[in-house]
């Protein structure tokens, strides 16, 4: 049974599903793991049967913070401040920081198919949702500061009080100290040296924690989520679910001092790019938004629910062929799912790995998986080829006219293959074919493969024109000729692209001109016989 089913049929119930992020500077695709492993637990909640919401916070009452400088995108007279406080970039139409990096990881949600109900930390906080549990949080920090000594071994300076207030004078949350609970106030100092990327003012007093005036510290803050919504379940990234880490802290503080019973989690994995964990906080890996706006979503989505939520996802565009090898392993998933015989190993549960893939939860899986869709290689290979015409050439290749849902597709991965051939192709799949006679480099040719090439001239004038037809053609000359693969296919490169590497020959070919590809053949015979 597939995980997201399995967690499904362990519960009971109406179930409410939560997620979040803290908008500190821009977001990397790998957030996204998170954001699709809730929406596949939902969907096979409600598969199910479960009544089920699911909710996504934006936590934007958190201070600007180390963070952003990490990134280089912190503003020096804005650190500590509140990020919903904290003027957007400039450029940027959105009123603050928080809406501006909020806004653009919120717009992948919809081309992924992911509908959550969306809340604001700031708004809630205001609308004094949160105060109930400050007061509680406040008169009960001996308990709370028992916990964070016996599960996490942290220790606060006497006189901490569980809340972190808003200066009055300067705005900064991130510098303030609370202390003295008197039941209605507690009093604060923005201190200059709390943490070491940021200044507090200095200014000192006393003020009402609630409407917004003050939040709770991240592990209250999360119980407080659980408790307000009823939270049911909420998975957690591999770095939170530590032992004595962020979510065992807050499970403790739930159960032992508010009497919260925790959601269930389901701890995920990172993904991985060049063998290195994906974070805002140092800036390494693509962001959310370039993922979701390179790869087409259903992609998007089985990158994330192709290995189970335990397994690290290793993903690196850049300059590889991580790209094309996403795509191909896609395919054959879509054709294993259509019924059709497929080679190697498949992941297991493929076929609700597809359908959970798709990005409209109610799509005809059967339909979509035997939609023909271009090999991605293959595609970016026409886009190099001047006056190829792309939808005719797919409809040749899959023999019958396209579906409206067939051509939304080809537009899809050819919008993909000119992203990935303009920014993170490597060199050998970038290419251009020496259209004006042979190219220098085909002075390197023998003898013997020029033979090969004459003789695979007429080999190619009465076979089929695609790329297996043609690759056959090229593996039988050259066993004629006792030339190893290896040799014939860099004479057929050499000929064509003036270097001894490139995509796949057969494919290469089939995507040219049938009468072109002959004569260049044949001019490149004739130049050995010049030649001898």
């Amino acid at each position: 049974m597939f995980w997201a089913d399995e967690l499904a049929a362990s519960v009971s119930g109406p179930q409410v599903v939560n997620d979040s992020k803290t908008p500190s500077g821009t977001i990397h695709v790998g957030a996204l793991r998170g954001v699709v492993i809730h929406d596949a637990i939902v969907r096979a909640l409600r598969g199910t049967g479960h009544e089920v919401r699911l909710l996504y916070g934006i936590d934007d009452l958190d201070p600007m913070d180390s963070a952003t400088l990490a990134t280089q995108e912190g503003v020096g007279e804005y650190m500590g401040r509140p990020l919903a406080e904290v003027p957007a970039p400039r450029g940027s139409d959105q009123p603050s920081w928080a809406r501006h990096f909020a806004q653009t990881f919120l717009d992948t949600f919809h081309r992924l198919g992911v509908q959550p109900e969306l809340y604001w930390a700031s708004e809630q906080y205001r609308a004094g949702l949160f105060d109930d549990f400050i007061r509680e949080a406040l008169e009960r920090a001996g308990d709370v500061l028992r916990v964070y000594r016996e599960v996490a071994h942290v220790r606060h300076p006497d006189g901490w009080l569980p809340v972190m207030v808003i200066c009055e004078s300067c705005g900064r949350i991130g510098t303030t100290f609370a202390s003295d609970w008197d039941g209605e106030t507690v009093a604060y100092r923005c201190l200059p040296d709390l943490v070491t990327w940021a200044a507090g003012c200095g200014h000192s007093g006393r003020v009402s924690p609630f409407g917004g005036r003050a939040k709770l510290p991240w592990n209250l803050h999360w119980v407080a989520k659980w408790r307000l919504f009823g939270v049911t379940i909420e998975a957690a990234g591999k770095d939170l679910a530590t032992a004595g880490g962020s979510r065992e802290r807050s499970e403790a503080l739930a159960r032992d001092v508010f009497a919260v019973t925790p959601p269930r989690n389901l701890p995920y994995e990172f993904l991985l790019v060049g063998g290195r964990k994906m974070k805002s906080s140092l800036g390494t890996g693509t962001s959310a938004d370039a993922a979701a706006s390179l790869l087409p979503p259903e992609l998007v989505r089985f990158l994330m629910l192709r290995y189970r939520p335990q397994a690290t996802i290793e993903f690196d565009p850049d300059g590889t062929d991580a790209i094309p090898r996403l795509f191909d392993e896609f395919d054959r998933v879509a054709a294993a799912t259509a019924g059709r015989e497929v080679k190697g190993e498949l992941p297991p549960d493929h076929e609700r790995v597809f359908a959970l893939s798709l990005v409209a939860p109610d799509a005809d899986v059967g339909v979509e998986a035997a939609a023909y869709r271009p090999a991605f290689a293959h595609l970016a290979l026409l886009e190099q080829i001047p006056g190829v015409d792309v939808p005719s050439r797919a409809e040749a290749e899959k023999g019958s006219a396209l579906t409206a849902r067939e051509l939304a597709l080809l537009d899809e991965r050819r919008d993909a293959a000119r992203a990935w051939l303009a920014d993170y192709a490597p060199d050998r799949a970038r290419l251009a074919v020496a259209r004006d006679g042979l190219p220098p480099a085909a002075s390197e040719l023998d003898a013997t493969q020029r033979r090969y090439l004459g003789d695979l001239a007429p080999a190619l004038e009465s076979c089929a024109w695609d790329g297996e037809s043609v690759q056959a053609a090229i593996f039988a000359t050259a066993a004629a000729h006792e030339l190893p693969a290896g040799r014939a296919f860099a004479a057929l490169y050499l000929a064509f692209l003036g270097r001894a590497s490139g995509p796949r020959a057969g494919w290469l070919l089939a995507a040219l001109d049938r009468e072109f590809v002959v004569a260049r053949l044949r001019e490149a015979a004739a130049a050995a016989a010049v030649q001898a």
